[in-house]
């Protein structure tokens, strides 16, 4: 079964910041987005893995999101 995960991407001084809306601890760094796209795909690879490994329930995907404008 495929499942979609939303990930969130921040600049942080040494690069970015990568982690995934429905499942907050799969979280990465890298020096480029395309870098921490990678890693992030990988990480839910091995999160994906382990939980499995250890009998967890896997959290489920496909969030929808919206971003809100508010004048600040």
């Amino acid at each position: 079964m495929i499942h979609t995960y939303t990930a969130r991407y921040i600049k942080t001084d040494s690069g970015y910041m990568g982690q995934l809306i429905e499942w907050p601890e799969v979280v990465t760094e890298g020096r480029t987005v395309e870098e921490c796209r990678d890693m992030l795909e990988d990480a839910l690879r091995e999160m994906v893995a382990v939980y499995r490994e250890q009998g967890k329930e896997i959290p489920g995907g496909n969030a929808l999101l919206q971003q809100i404008p508010v004048e600040i």
